[in-house]
């Protein structure tokens, strides 16, 4: 999502005039403009790269000047974080201190140890991660959210290109130091004025309570994850949530062309979406022709096979290798990220240079269940896997609804899995099922050695039974 310039601490105004300048030139880029910027900052985070451990080991001997990008090895989060202190260059990072900080909420969107911007993962690929940043790198993600996204209303932006005019309201997991929690809140820290115009409002809560919260608000723009924004556009559309967006932003899941339509027909205003990761936020951006763009003048991905060999463009890669040229504080370099991407071979109508490429991202399910006064309870599965991860300290697992309207949670070889550990799973998920009116469900716990990734590559973590398998009474109609 969109975040505004911060006042940074360590970075002169007239580098960050700088950057936002070259954001704006390279919109207008020829290819081999933008691959020159991209061989500029590759060329800068190699020698940025050299300043750990993990890196000046694997380079030993090799000279920077002429090394390409495929010569590197490739690395993924359960290695990184298994050698956290290699992976970073400054020895204050610590993966104990890191982890003391991200225990406090109450530190969301401050910078630790006053000059680095921290977030967690999810663990959607059964394994959270520390991301951390500098203010560098945090104004490059500004100005490629605010200067790249292709607004609906561009009479409004030409107004107003910083946002500072709307009401924002991001609806998604604020109990954390997730990325976009953590965006929204440096920025309402930053800028105090703007705690009353942009707001975070929870998944978590019952949808009676977040639509009480949003219509008191009445944003203009709402920022949330697909299925939340669907979520909303079907109270809207049986008169029980009274909101009048401008725009609505999407990310974070896939979004298909049947739920982009029937957002904006329950919201009644223009959806755009993005795709982003907690290893870079603004990875691509949706123009006017609905194509997302990759911000190939600062990130690079790298299609590959199974074997992490290159795959041609027009092809749905196995997986996607990620390197990030803005972060020099914590180089990510070929990290898999897990996603199955194509790269489309032709350039967009609209204009643009910049790489146009199709995701197959997270797709969980929302599931219906019965509610205790007899209506259905549709329950998010960002709230279902963030109830899980921070109230009971379950990654590795997978949530299925059964026909008979129990749920199984099946937990994967990195999950905990004593009995008293086992109880606590169930107790969060009955609580949190309770909490939004649903009836309490019968919750079946198994173990196995390992957990199937979906065709997107990551692991499908909440999985609802189709309605044509459901028994009579097993879940709400």
């Amino acid at each position: 999502m969109p975040e505004l310039p911060a006042k940074p601490s360590t970075i002169a105004s007239h580098q960050l005039a700088a950057i936002a300048l070259d954001v704006l030139a390279t919109n207008s880029a020829t290819p081999r403009q933008i691959a020159e910027r991209q061989a500029s900052r590759w060329a800068s985070l190699l020698q940025a790269a050299l300043g750990t451990r993990y890196y000046r080991q694997a380079l030993q001997g090799l000279d920077p000047a002429n090394i390409p990008l495929t010569a590197l090895p490739v690395t993924d989060k359960p290695a990184m974080m298994q050698r956290f202190a290699e992976h970073v260059t400054d020895p204050e990072l610590t993966l104990e201190g890191l982890q003391s900080f991200c225990a406090d909420p109450q530190r969301v969107g401050q910078p630790y140890l006053g000059r680095y911007w921290v977030w967690e993962s999810s663990g959607s690929t059964g394994q959270p991660g520390l991301f951390v940043q500098d203010e560098a790198a945090m104004a490059i993600y500004d100005a490629l959210e605010g200067l790249r996204r292709h607004s609906p209303r561009p009479w409004v932006r030409l107004l107003d290109p910083l946002y500072l005019g709307e009401r924002l309201a991001f609806v998604g997991a604020t109990g954390g130091h997730y990325a976009s929690q953590v965006s929204v809140q440096r920025q309402r820290k930053a800028q105090p004025w703007l705690a009353s115009r942009w707001r975070s409002f929870s998944i978590l809560q019952a949808a009676n309570a977040l639509t009480e919260q949003l219509e008191a608000f009445g944003p203009s723009i709402v920022a949330t994850y697909p299925t939340a924004a669907l979520l909303l556009a079907e109270l809207a559309l049986r008169d029980k949530l009274h909101i009048r967006p401008a725009e609505v932003w999407t990310g974070g899941e896939t979004l298909t062309p049947a739920v982009r339509s029937r957002i904006e027909q329950g919201l009644g205003c223009a959806l755009r979406n993005s795709y982003g990761a907690s290893e870079f936020l603004p990875i691509a951006w949706e123009c006017g022709r609905g194509r997302l763009h990759v911000n190939a003048d600062w990130v690079i991905l790298e299609p590959v096979d199974a074997n992490h060999r290159p795959v041609p463009n027009g092809q749905v890669s196995h997986t996607t290798l990620l390197t990030n040229l803005a972060n020099h504080v914590q180089p990510l370099i070929r990290f898999d990220i897990g996603d199955r991407i194509l790269i489309e071979p032709k350039a967009c109508t609209c204009g643009s240079a910049l790489p146009v490429l199709q995701v197959q991202g997270r797709r969980d399910d929302m599931l219906v269940v019965p509610g205790r006064d007899g209506s259905p309870v549709t329950l998010l599965p960002l709230a279902l896997t963030t109830v899980l991860e921070d109230q009971a300290g379950l990654f590795d697992f997978q949530l299925r609804q059964l026909a008979d309207g129990d749920w199984r949670v099946t937990l994967g070889p990195r999950a905990a899995r004593g009995t008293a550990l086992r109880n606590r799973y169930r107790r969060v998920l009955t609580d949190f099922a309770l909490a939004q009116g649903a009836t309490a469900p019968r919750i079946v716990i198994c173990c196995v050695d390992s957990l199937p990734l979906s065709a997107s590559g990551k692991l499908k973590r909440i999985v609802a039974v189709p309605a044509a398998g459901r028994r009579p009474g097993a879940a709400a109609r």
